[in-house]
């Protein structure tokens, strides 16, 4: 046994060479692959500096221009953002005006109602609408402030140079039997015709056609009121004699223009009997529209002579006018009609005082 453990424990010097032999050649290969692998890398960078940089330059390019497309990505959400909230406010506001009408509305029916609840909200829903066409930034073809829309014949448009603004607008229609046609004799042919006949007189259709293009002109938040005159005078509609109507009410502006259509034109001109409602209305009105075709033939004396000279249809011309309130402009819109040569030059005289304006229209206007 003990001689056996000694074997174990004997030094051989053979193998303790053999190992430092391996681990010497080991080391040596490990030595020349870290040499070999350092120097392919130091040649390679030298060799290829200038495509280094190159890339280094084009990298740098891509940086920015991942940096630009992020900030034009930014700047499209802010603008689709931008266009979606201007959308949102739009429809916000065009609900507002609706609502706001619809108090106005009520607040005119109701006789509890106060004026300035009434004048508030006009000015509410003019703000409304000024802040709703700034955003559609389009023409809202101030059909855009029109509560009616009148379509001619044609394409063309007039320059028509009449005032068409007020809060208060006064329309005076003359209804007499020269409105049947322009010529005398037509006029008496006319008259002895039936009433549809008379009603589609064309010269009477054009009158129609001229109250409906005003009507369709009213601001929106301004208030209106149809005379009709012939030796009597009367509101359009009836029940509204002395009262403002609102134009934001369509359905009783459809009303009123559809009470127009059905006028009959008939008996002689009483002036100063449609002035003297003039002077009796309160508040007055600021702004009047008179269609008529020539001067009066009849005052409040019942003049009922058979033949009228144009002296005096002048005079009765003149005392209509004297009961006329000063201050008030007078847009006159002075039809055709044979032998009243005065007629053009007195409606002028009258408008120009009244700071309105004259317009003798064409056969094709409106």
């Amino acid at each position: 046994m003990a001689s056996n453990k000694q074997k174990r424990r004997a030094f051989n010097p053979l193998s303790l060479a053999f190992l430092d032999v391996m681990s010497c050649g080991f080391g040596a290969v490990v030595l020349l692959f870290l040499i070999l692998d350092h120097a392919a890398q130091v040649d390679a960078t030298e060799g290829d500096a200038g495509v280094t940089a190159e890339i280094d330059l084009l990298e740098e390019e891509v940086r920015d221009g991942q940096a630009g497309l992020v900030e034009i990505r930014n700047t499209l959400d802010e603008v689709s953002l931008d266009v979606v909230t201007a959308q949102g406010l739009a429809r916000q506001i065009q609900q507002q005006i609706d609502d706001f009408m619809q108090e106005l509305a009520a607040l005119e029916n109701n006789s509890l109602a106060r004026v300035e609840s009434v004048d508030q909200l006009r000015a509410d829903v003019q703000a409304l609408e000024e802040e709703l066409q700034r955003l559609q930034a389009s023409a809202v073809e101030q059909e855009g402030n029109s509560v009616r829309q009148f379509l001619g014949d044609g394409d063309r448009q007039y320059l028509s140079g009449l005032y068409l603004g007020g809060n208060r607008i006064l329309i005076l229609v003359d209804r007499s039997a020269s409105m049947l046609d322009e010529t005398l004799v037509n006029i008496i042919r006319t008259r002895n015709m039936s009433d549809d006949a008379k009603r589609n007189a064309p010269k009477w259709q054009r009158v129609v056609k001229i109250v409906d293009w005003v009507s369709s002109q009213l601001p929106i938040t301004s208030r209106y009121q149809v005379y009709s005159f012939s030796d009597q005078t009367a509101a359009a509609l009836d029940g509204t004699e002395g009262q403002w109507l609102e134009v934001a009410d369509r359905d009783q502006l459809n009303k009123v223009i559809d009470q127009v259509k059905g006028m009959v034109p008939d008996a002689g001109t009483n002036m100063a009997q449609v002035f003297q409602k003039v002077a009796q209305m309160n508040p007055p009105p600021d702004n009047i529209f008179l269609i008529t075709d020539g001067l009066p033939t009849l005052g409040n004396g019942r003049n009922r002579d058979t033949l009228v000279t144009p002296r005096q249809r002048l005079e009765l011309f003149e005392d209509a006018v004297d009961v006329l309130p000063e201050g008030i402009p007078v847009n006159v819109v002075l039809m055709p009609l044979e032998g009243d040569p005065s007629a053009a030059a007195a409606y002028w005289q009258l408008a120009q005082y009244s700071r309105g304006s004259f317009l003798s229209p064409s056969k094709d206007w409106p």
